[in-house]
């Protein structure tokens, strides 16, 4: 049968590390994939007996976007240990080198579209990267992770442990937006099977609440469900949808809840706020191909989602950055067609990092070089 590029090797050395002590630390993005997708890798790895050292989701706003160095300073005094990364790192040539240098064995699970040159990880699971021969390529990062999880468990998987992880597969599947073809289909119909049964307290709560047991149809429940999950609110470094997930009671768990249906509240007001702030900025430039802006007085997790409105409003990629003093973070979407990602491919030597998927991705940028950068976008566009 054939399996997705690396993944008996990932799993083999996760198996070694449980059954040889080493530390354990998971890594992953603050979205709700690369969250289910460390919940599903940590349940896996807890199953054979194994335990996590810690576990690490980077504050975009604060760090950037993949592993990041702030990240590595905080890992000081931690290795020999094994590191695994979800939903990122793909792009991480030169962090990745210095967590080898002080000691990491590095393992990249992420399912973005991979650089010209590849981090030296020890291992890598993306199935888009040369030599994987898995017909399937459009998993989520946690599709992955379940891939990996049951590789991990191997045939013995009981059927209580095989819900718990599907349900957050098809979680991460569906926040990502991923098409619901071949691998994801079997996902997404076995994970709704399993959540209307979860064990999960906060899955529990979320179908008791009122705001959701009146929703009509499970698909549509844990859309909205999702959507909460979304909210970019962290709390001593872990994100909403972390602590959701993992909360000990239902009370905990409505509690948490509450929170971030407030924080969504208050990010539709300042998303229309970037919207209107941008309009005003893009009005008289009807002849630019890119919609290339910033701001710095708003929240960096806001800017995709006003991104998203305003593509779809002038049917031109739009790439939004929030101003910092030396470095700018940004986000960047459009509509198909045009390949956000090939885009800052071809104007990499101006860019510090940069990934993502075709329609929607992030960068991070100096200062000094974002004119340049709006040039190369308009030249790419120009000539795709």
């Amino acid at each position: 049968m054939q399996k997705i590029k690396n993944l008996t090797k990932a799993a083999e050395r996760i198996k070694k590390a449980v059954a040889d002590k080493e530390r354990i630390i998971l890594y992953g993005d603050s979205d709700l994939d690369g969250v289910s997708s460390v919940l599903v890798a940590e349940q896996a790895i807890r199953s054979i007996g194994g335990s996590i050292e810690t576990f690490y989701f980077p504050d975009r706003e604060k760090e950037g976007y993949g592993i990041t160095k702030l990240a590595l300073e905080t890992f000081k005094g931690l290795p020999p240990a094994l590191l695994i990364a979800f939903d990122l790192g793909i792009g991480n040539v030169e962090e990745i080198q210095i967590a080898k240098e002080m000691g990491f064995d590095v393992i990249i699970v992420d399912h973005h579209i991979v650089p010209d040159v590849l981090p030296e990880a020890d291992i890598i699971v993306d199935p888009k990267q040369p030599g994987d021969n898995y017909p399937f390529k459009e998993f989520a990062a946690v599709g992955l992770s379940y891939k990996l999880a049951h590789e991990i468990l191997g045939k013995d998987i009981s059927d209580s442990l095989k819900n718990s992880i599907v349900e957050l597969a098809l979680l991460g599947t569906i926040s990502d937006m991923m098409p619901r073809e071949e691998d994801n289909i079997t996902i997404i119909q076995e994970g709704m099977d399993a959540i209307g049964e979860s064990w999960r307290p906060g899955l529990q709560a979320f179908f008791e609440m009122s705001e959701f047991a009146r929703i009509d149809g499970r698909e549509a429940r844990v859309e909205e469900i999702i959507t909460v999950l979304n909210a970019r609110e962290v709390t001593n470094g872990l994100p909403g949808a972390f602590r959701v997930l993992t909360a000990p009671t239902k009370e905990k768990a409505e509690e948490i809840i509450n929170l971030l249906l407030e924080q969504m509240r208050e990010k539709k007001e300042e998303v229309w706020d970037i919207v209107l702030l941008m309009r005003e900025r893009v009005e008289g430039k009807a002849s630019d191909s890119v919609i290339l802006e910033g701001t710095d007085s708003h929240d960096f997790y806001r800017l995709g989602s006003a991104a998203s409105i305003l593509t779809k409003e002038y049917h031109k990629p739009v790439y939004l950055y929030k101003i910092a003093e030396k470095e700018s973070l940004g986000s960047a979407r459009a509509e198909k067609g045009f390949n956000t990602v090939e885009a800052m491919k071809s104007c990499a030597n101006l860019l510090e990092t940069y990934g993502g998927h075709p329609p929607a991705s992030g960068f991070r940028i100096k200062n000094e070089n974002i004119e340049k950068f709006k040039k190369c976008l308009e030249d790419y566009a120009k000539q795709n």
